[in-house]
């Protein structure tokens, strides 16, 4: 074991603003959502990766890989969705163990219903507060820690 790589006063300072800032625009973004939507920011990431993939579908496991999600909190997650029938899961018609998620048209209907209010609270919460710069600075500074985790890149 080797000694242990505190952080110094501009870290520590840094890591503290990273997490309240980004800990207030989540909460802030979920009030929304299920003020305006009647869902949480979970299911609206679901929503929308689904509608941005081929066919609006994905395997499970891409799914969770994209959302950042465990299995077990993503099953759970599309099970209410599908509820609302807003997704449905099918097996894969080539590898049956595969579990695929797939955006119903009631699904995508929801989605842009509440993508405008979506999008102007993620411009109050975060662009508005920032310069074009900051804005390039900042999505810079998110891939540099994105692609240095185990997962690998994350999607753009």
């Amino acid at each position: 074991m080797g000694t242990t790589r505190w952080l110094d006063d501009d870290e520590q300072r840094t890591w503290r603003a990273f997490l309240g800032a980004t800990q207030r625009i989540r909460e802030e973004l979920d009030r929304q959502l299920q003020r305006d939507a009647g869902m949480p920011l979970a299911y609206y990431q679901i929503l929308a990766m689904l509608s941005e993939a081929p066919d609006r579908t994905l395997t499970m496991s891409q799914l969770a890989r994209i959302t950042r999600s465990s299995a077990s909190r993503l099953s759970h997650a599309v099970a209410k969705l599908e509820g609302r029938g807003w997704v449905r899961r099918s097996q894969h018609p080539a590898d049956h163990r595969t579990t695929l998620a797939t955006l119903t048209d009631e699904g995508f209907a929801a989605l842009e219903k509440s993508a405008p209010g979506h999008v102007e609270q993620v411009r109050r919460s975060l662009f508005d507060h920032l310069t074009p710069e900051q804005t390039g600075q900042l999505h810079a500074m998110c891939r540099a820690v994105l692609e240095g985790t185990r997962e690998g890149p994350a999607p753009e």
